[in-house]
């Protein structure tokens, strides 16, 4: 499992290994479930359709939050939510939608860079280059 590739344990709603899954797993935290996280109870995985990876990296000293979608694509509302909040907050968003393209692999993700131009331009060459954007 990576960034932008469902878990082959996914049923798009939850795991369906949940009760066996690996160790791995039983320590991973979303964004949502980190004590004082600031998501709003509606931003909980399966109900917004995202997880949200809080401070995968920083950019200039900004914290940049990763956004996955539970399924094909992070529902509008939930990703303008984020964007929103990004930018009130002084954060950086990237953001994975899984590919719809003829043709294309459907575990493969687009990764985009919500912020300043700079900052896009930079995780488009980071992708470009085979490079991790976490």
């Amino acid at each position: 499992m990576y960034p932008g590739s469902p878990c082959h344990h996914s049923t798009g709603s939850g795991c369906r290994a949940y009760a066996q899954r690996p160790e791995q797993c039983r320590l991973f935290q979303c964004g949502w479930i980190q004590t004082n996280s600031p998501l709003p109870d509606w931003m909980k995985p399966d109900e917004a359709k995202v997880m949200v990876l809080p401070a995968v990296r920083h950019w200039r000293g900004r914290p940049v939050d990763a956004a996955l979608p539970v399924g094909k694509r992070i529902p509008p509302r939930a990703l303008n939510w984020l964007k929103q909040f990004a930018s009130r907050h002084g954060r950086l968003l990237i953001y994975i939608e899984r590919a719809a393209l003829p043709g294309a692999n459907s575990d493969a993700g687009q990764a985009t860079a919500y912020g300043p131009l700079e900052f896009q331009a930079e995780m488009a060459a980071t992708v470009r280059a085979g490079g991790s954007l976490w």
